[in-house]
Parts: C-alpha cells; structure tokens; sequence
C-alpha cells in the first residue's frame, strides 16, 4: 500500500504581493475577454466583423500581458533558489510533454504542474505554467497564436493548485488533488477549443463553426457540439491521466517536492560572506 505524506507546512517560493496580485488579476481578465470574445461580442459590434484578425490581436497582447505578469512576480520575491526551483521544473515540465503529444491528450506535464503548484503556492505555480509552456513550445516548434493562450491556461492551472485549501492531509489530500487535477485538465482543453475556435472558421461544419452574426445561445451551442466532437476524448485523456498519476505516484512526488523546498529554505535569504583573509587587511 502506499505511503501518503503528512501535509507539510506552507512553503512559498514566492509570496504574492498587491502589485503583483493587481497585475494578474489584470491579465485574468484580459485573458478571459481574448478567451471568451466569441461568445461575448454582439452580433453588431464592429469586433465581431473581425473574426479573423481578433484573435490574432489577442494573443499579441496576451503574451505582452503574461510577461508583464511574470516579471512582476518575479519583482516580489522570485531569489536565486525559487529561479533554480523554477529552471528545473520547466525543464522537467517541457520534456515529458512531447511524451504524449499525438496520443489521445495523454499529457503527464499536468500532473507535475499539479503537484508543483500544491507545494509551492500560487505565485510560483502561475510563472511555472507560464514558463513551462514556452520552454515546450520552443522544444517541439509549437510557436503559434496559439501559444500565449496555452501559457496563460497552464498558468492558471498551477496557480489553481496553489489556492485549494491546505488543511486535507494525507489521502484527503490526494484525493482533492486528483479531484482538482479531473476537472482543471478539461477545464484547460475547454479553454484552448474556445481559444481556437474562432481560427476554424472555414475548416470545420458550417454547423459547429462561430457565427459572428448569430446570438449568443446559438454560438454556445455551436461551441458545446465544437468541443462533443473534435476534443472530448482528448480532453478525457488528459484528465484521466492525471487524475490516475495523481492518485498512484503523487504522493512520492509530493513528499520529493516538499523535501526539496524544505532543504532549499526559499524564505531563508542568500548572503555572501566575506572571506576571512580579505577582512583582515
């Protein structure tokens, strides 16, 4: 039977502050506009005329924002520790994921951004999803328009283990994880189908394809046909595998993580003492 780790004490690589909180709170909702636009912009609006160049403009701006974001993050906190920290879990990240592209959104990236978030809070989650995401999309020559909506869905994901109540301990513990990891990985592919939508225009059914000129009912449930029959078993892939990894090898991971957060001490500041004989002269 496996062991499942006591919850450890919150280990924060990097502490959110009211500017940084301000900022991605910003790029959410900017985020959420660039997501959601087709759904939201009224047959008569100029926008919906330019079903074409909007997500273009979007994803421009997204990535613009997501930067921001990052760096103000990094601004509050982010010491020589939490970039080591961060440097080897993009790295990890963005090699497993080439492991399941192509194969029924077997993606395990997920359940290490997972787990990673839960142990190093939300601030630290929200870059490394960001990050591991572009470091993947240099790897396998994934740079599209689609890639700043990518960064920004990872990014929410991780930051949403960050957030989930720390009070479940030991198999509660996994358990919400696996729980969070099911729907957060359809509510990611939810996400990208809205993302891409608007650029499979004139590629897919006239019936499951965006009408800038119809209501919004009608475009939902254009949209809810879009993601029944291009991703949903893609989509179901994905969250089960993580789902299956969460509850199988996660508790080991997480005992690793938190034995590595603990030895690494990210609220313990570096100093660089002056050597001995420099001192004496």
């Amino acid at each position: 039977m496996t062991a499942v780790p006591p919850a450890a004490p919150r280990t924060r690589a990097v502490r959110l502050g009211a500017r940084s909180t301000l900022t991605l709170l910003l790029v959410s909702a900017v985020g959420l506009a660039g997501f959601g636009w087709p759904l939201l912009v009224p047959p008569e609006s100029s926008v919906a005329a330019h079903q074409e160049d909007a997500p273009w403009l979007f994803a421009a701006l997204l990535l613009l924002l997501v930067a921001v974001t990052a760096a103000t993050i990094a601004e509050s906190g982010l010491g020589a520790k939490a970039v080591a920290m961060l440097g080897v879990l993009a790295a990890a990240g963005a090699a497993l994921r080439p492991l399941g592209a192509g194969t029924a959104g077997l993606e395990p990236t997920f359940f290490l951004m997972l787990l990673a978030g839960r142990v190093l809070g939300p601030g630290f989650g929200f870059v490394l999803g960001s990050v591991t995401l572009f470091a993947s999309a240099l790897l396998t020559g994934g740079v599209g328009p689609w890639l700043p909506f990518q960064m920004l869905s990872l990014g929410w994901f991780t930051l949403g283990a960050g957030l989930l109540p720390r009070r479940p301990s030991g198999r509660a513990e996994v358990g919400m994880l696996a729980g969070y990891g099911f729907l957060a990985a359809f509510g990611y592919g939810t996400l990208m189908n809205l993302a891409g939508w608007p650029f499979m225009a004139g590629q897919i059914a006239v019936a499951v394809a965006p009408d800038p000129q119809a209501p919004l009912a009608v475009n939902l449930a254009r949209f809810v046909a879009y993601c029944l029959t291009t991703s949903m078993a893609w989509d179901l892939g994905r969250a089960l595998l993580t789902t299956v990894l969460t509850l199988t090898v996660g508790p080991a991971v997480l005992r690793a993580l938190r034995r590595a957060t603990r030895q690494a001490a990210f609220e313990t500041p570096v100093t660089f003492e002056e050597p001995a004989a420099a001192k004496d002269r």
